[in-house]
Formats: C-alpha cells, structure tokens, sequence
C-alpha cells in the first residue's frame, strides 16, 4: 500500500496496489460463470426430460413364477382335450338326424295288435301310405277320464297334426272334453259315412263318427281336405276289423248295430 502526500506534506489517500485490486476484481466475476453453468444445465436436463417419452412398465415376472404360469396352461389346454377326446365317440355314435327334423318310427299295427285283447275291440289302423306320419300310437286306460280309449297321433303332410281317439265307452261329456266343447257345424262325407263337424272356425276343429261299435274322434289343427284324407282311411280300417261288443254295463237296447 502506497502513502500518497502532496507538495505541502499532507497525507491525501492510500493507494492499494494493482495486484491486490485485480484479485478482487477477479472474485466479484467468478461467480457469475457458476450460476449461469447452472442454468443452463437445468434447461438442459428439463429439454431432454421432455425430449424422452415415458417408456412402457415391464413387470418382470421371475422365473419360477413364469414356469408355474405355463405350467397351468398348458395343465388346462391337456385337460380340454381329454374332455373332447371322451365326448368325441357319443357323438360319432349318434349322429344329429337329417332331413325334415326327427320323426320316431312308430309301428301302430303292432301297438294295436298288443292292445286287442285289453281293449275288448280291434283298434282302427288306418294305412295312408307315406304321407301321414304317426308320431304316437298307444292304449290308455282311462284312469282319469273313466273311458278307456285308443289312440293314435298323426303328422299330416302339410306338417298340421290329427289326433285319433277310438272307443267303444263314450259319453256327451267325455265328447265335448275330447273336442274341447267346439260347436257343431254340420256333417262331412268321407270314406262314404258322414262324420259330425264341429270347427271353431279357425284352427282347430274334430269330426267324430260312431261306426260299427266305436266312437272315432279326430281332432287337431290341419285342414278340412287332410282331415277327410284321413277319416277314408280310418273308415276303411275299420270296415276289415270285426265288429266291437258293447261294454258288459251297458244294457242290450243301447247296443250299436253293425
């Protein structure tokens, strides 16, 4: 440090030296580098943040659990074939049936013949070829109605069902349960006898023929032409059979003539 005087003596300052004034220069612009390398690395670090997307979660599973895990399936996929594997011969052994849809094979001559000696007559069998299909034929005792009856179900050709009732026990009120109390509406010729017609002028309709010791009734759904189609052949099944006795309660003057 230098004394400064002037021409009369008197001291007028201290001068520092240069050295001395330059290093605190240098301190006071130190730091304005580092904190300016500061910001820049964060606007650095903040552009690269935004830069990268966020990358997918990948659970890693460990081993074990990985071979655990194919284990199940593969256990269930095992398991599901077994299953087919039992099933596959029923069903190659009962194969789905083909054409119209599942119609029983119902052979009605040998049901009647079995029924005969129950019955005390010989039920009706009517032959229609190939166009109405029985899908039931039976003998019923008459448990719950009190009249025992011979039955048959018909598929008529036009898929329409006929159902046949043959007894040699009916009454009016039995009648009117096995026509469902449908009015009567006249008479229809066919296989030469006139059946009673009782329609309700829709679907449903019966005929109902007393013929040589029996009361027929046919009922169901299909038209006036394929319920005469069938009346012929039951008509005609009826003529070859013999002649049914009257029931042993019945008195002799309430007996049907042949």
């Amino acid at each position: 440090m230098t004394t400064a005087r002037n021409t009369g003596g008197e001291v007028l300052g201290c001068v520092f030296p240069a050295g001395i004034r330059d290093h605190g220069h240098v301190s006071e612009t130190q730091d304005k580098p580092a904190a300016e390398n500061h910001s820049d690395a964060a606007a650095a670090s903040q552009n690269n943040a935004q830069a990268i997307p966020d990358a997918p979660y990948k659970p890693v599973i460990a081993a074990k659990a990985a071979k655990r895990a194919n284990a199940s399936v593969i256990g269930m996929v095992i398991a599901l074939l077994v299953c087919v594997l039992a099933f596959l011969p029923i069903v190659l052994m009962n194969p789905a049936p083909k054409g119209e849809g599942f119609r029983p094979d119902v052979d009605v001559a040998a049901i009647a013949r079995n029924a005969t000696g129950v019955a005390g007559f010989t039920p009706v069998t009517p032959d229609t070829g190939d166009t109405f299909k029985p899908n039931y034929a039976r003998w019923e005792s008459g448990t719950g109605s009190g009249v025992p009856t011979w039955e048959i179900g018909f598929l008529t050709p036009k898929e329409a069902f006929i159902g046949l009732t043959q007894t040699t026990q009916a009454n009016p009120t039995w009648v009117l349960q096995q026509t469902e109390n449908l009015p009567v509406t006249g008479t229809r010729n066919a296989g030469g006898q006139d059946w009673e017609l009782r329609d309700s002028g829709k679907e449903k309709r019966s005929m109902v023929l007393e013929y040589r010791g029996t009361t027929i009734i046919l009922s169901g759904t299909a038209s006036l032409d394929e319920f005469a189609t069938l009346a012929a052949a039951v008509v005609k099944s009826a003529e070859q059979a013999p002649s049914a006795s009257a029931p042993a309660s019945a008195p002799a003057s309430t007996q049907p003539s042949a």
